[in-house]
């Protein structure tokens, strides 16, 4: 006996029976009143133009470090994804190999957390902007480069082929066969990786390296909760005005599946394209000159305090096996978290419509609010450790998981859910069997890939006392351990490549169709 397909969205939620079970050991009553003060404090916001003031300046800053940080991160990510594609080196020069040596390459900067490169580089260069920047453009470009090799490789190459038996140069055949299908793909992708950067650069910020993040932790600490939603809610303002607007293009920008109207359709989103780029430009230049970003800085390492000699038998005396298994521990129960609550707190609501509204405005703040931060306050009431930065790091990216996932469900099963709605099923079931039914493989596809994001996550709830690689790595960092650090960040990396490893074999699986037919990569693509 295995449970049906939709029952599988819900399978993750299990893990709520020992998170239940655990809670009632971890908790304290002291913080009961400050969490109720903060939740008070969000109704009323407050309106001091000095706080405002600041508060807009803080902004401006986050989105100027993610805007650069995304840009730098496609330049690098477009170019390093055509380097890295088995099809481009194919064409051109008749083996494949290069492209698997380049992509082995690609994955230790996508192994290491944003954060991480930002302390490392705050280290080497000093507090400035540009280090914010550089440390987003790097691991994303890596990310963007990884998708779009893997876009490039799923691609058909029947066109390809043609052009190439007819005689078309290899660069021109490949431009004019796979840019137009591979066009609409990478500006979706792009739009979310923007996102990401900003919800990235308020991260930075957390942990001192400027911007809202900054103004965020110190009006948290200093219990001042009305300045700081008054920080959160233009935060949210500004990212579901993103959302929207990115969501508008990806629909201006869809490719019709009529071919008269696709071909119309490139030739639009081509003038379109140059436009907004020709508009992109002068914006990056005018956004670097205001946060004095000079590239020309991060060449100018600053003096470090004097590195003791390596003390390799104090690295093996490191608890390994506890510092692993935490991690690991944290990562499963974030995201198994974040995986079943998404489909089960829609189910609970589905029969009240001001449900879905709470439920979203639920997710909204869940996706902007910075994980250390959900840490912080969850310390009022909890103890530091692994259940504490698991609750953090599920609460955000079940923000994440459950927009992706009321998305698709807006679009997919309709006709099931109205007709067993008309045969007489409760609203639940309607939406478990009519909806969720053709969601289950890919939104738990996608859960894998989240369940890769969450472990090189797991290190910014390392200050908080979730006992882990992150946690002692952020010790070593700040103590100037380079032997400790250096160990630490290979067994970082090490280990998000076999999750990443794992989660690629998890996705494959799944978005394989029951009878075989299909590719996983078309199945899972409107989840990337």
């Amino acid at each position: 006996m295995r449970p049906a397909a939709p029952l599988w969205v819900l399978l993750p939620a299990l893990v709520l029976l020992p998170v239940l079970a655990l809670l009632p050991g971890i908790s304290h009553g002291g913080g009961w009143e400050l969490v109720g003060q903060f939740a008070a404090a969000a109704l009323q916001p407050s309106l001091d133009p000095l706080v405002l003031r600041s508060v807009l300046g803080g902004l401006g800053v986050t989105a100027g470090i993610a805007l650069l940080g995304w840009a730098g991160s496609l330049v690098l990510g477009l170019g390093l994804g055509i380097a890295s594609s088995r099809v481009v080196w194919r064409t051109c020069m008749g083996n494949a190999a290069p492209a698997g040596w380049i992509r082995r390459l690609l994955t230790l900067p996508r192994s290491i957390h944003e954060l991480l490169w930002g302390l490392l580089l705050l280290q080497l260069v000093g507090l400035q902007p540009a280090v914010a920047v550089v440390a987003i453009a790097i691991p994303f470009g890596a990310l963007v480069a990884r998708v779009v090799s893997d876009l490039l490789d799923a691609l058909p190459t029947a066109t390809l082929e043609a052009l190439r038996s007819g005689g078309a140069p290899a660069p021109a055949a490949l431009l004019t066969a796979l840019g137009p299908p591979l066009l609409p793909q990478v500006i979706s992708y792009s739009g979310y990786r923007l996102e990401c950067a900003l919800r990235s650069a308020t991260l930075l910020g957390v942990f001192g390296l400027g911007g809202l993040g900054t103004e965020l932790r110190l009006t948290l600490q200093s219990l001042a909760f009305r300045e700081l939603w008054s920080g959160l809610w233009l935060l949210l303002a500004v990212m579901l005005l993103l959302e929207a607007l990115l969501g508008w293009l990806r629909r201006r920008w869809a490719m019709p599946a009529r071919l008269g109207l696709r071909q119309r359709a490139v030739g639009r989103q081509a003038r379109e394209l140059v436009a907004a780029g020709l508009a992109l430009l002068p914006l990056l230049a005018v956004v670097a000159w205001r946060l004095e970003v000079d590239p020309a800085a991060l060449l100018q390492w600053q003096g470090l305090p004097p590195l003791g000699p390596a003390d390799w038998g104090a690295v093996a005396a490191l608890p390994w096996p506890g510092l692993i298994a935490n991690t690991v521990l944290l990562t499963v129960l974030a995201a198994a978290l974040a995986v079943g609550l998404a489909p089960l707190l829609l189910l609970v609501v589905a029969p009240w419509p001001i449900g879905g509204a709470l439920v979203r405005g639920l997710w909204a703040l869940g996706r902007l609010w910075p994980p250390p931060l959900t840490a912080l306050l969850l310390l009022f009431v909890l103890q530091p450790g692994v259940l504490t930065g698991a609750l953090a790091l599920g609460f955000h990216n079940l923000g994440i998981l459950g927009r992706l996932l009321l998305e698709a469900a807006e679009t997919t099963g309709a006709p099931q859910q109205q007709a067993l709605l008309a045969a007489g099923s409760g609203p639940r079931l309607a939406l478990l069997y009519g909806r969720f039914s053709g969601l289950a493989r890919p939104y738990l596809a996608y859960g894998a890939y989240r369940a890769d994001v969450i472990l090189r996550e797991s290190v910014v709830v390392g200050l908080v006392g979730a006992t882990g690689l992150g946690s002692q790595l952020l010790e070593a960092l700040s103590s100037f351990a380079g032997d400790q650090l250096l160990a630490l960040v290979l067994a970082y990396a090490l280990l998000t490549l076999l999750g990443e490893d794992l989660s690629d074999r998890a996705r494959l699986w799944l978005l394989e169709t029951p009878h075989g037919d299909g590719h996983p990569q078309e199945a899972g693509g409107a989840w990337r």
